[in-house]
């Protein structure tokens, strides 16, 4: 007799190792000091550095950038 039940499919295919989402929420929360002690034990135990590291440089690459661009924003229509 056959078992026609369908086979899961896993988004992560390690368990325990954080997905590009989690990755990415945990960088978010470290920069802003919101981290929970949970998810950063899981980082060090389960994730690559790179992958953080990575993630880390874009993200604060970004925030740079997005504040550079709201400045020059607000310098351009203050002094119109």
């Amino acid at each position: 007799m056959q078992d026609n039940q369908p086979v899961p499919i896993q988004d992560n295919p390690e368990p325990g190792k954080p997905n590009l989402f989690q990755v990415i929420w945990s960088v978010i929360a470290a920069l802003f000091g919101v981290q929970s002690g949970k998810n950063r034990e899981r980082d060090f135990k389960q994730g690559k550095a790179g992958d953080y590291i990575l993630v880390y440089v874009v993200l604060v690459v970004a925030m740079v950038l997005g504040m550079v661009v709201t400045v020059n924003m607000v310098l351009d229509a203050a002094s119109k």
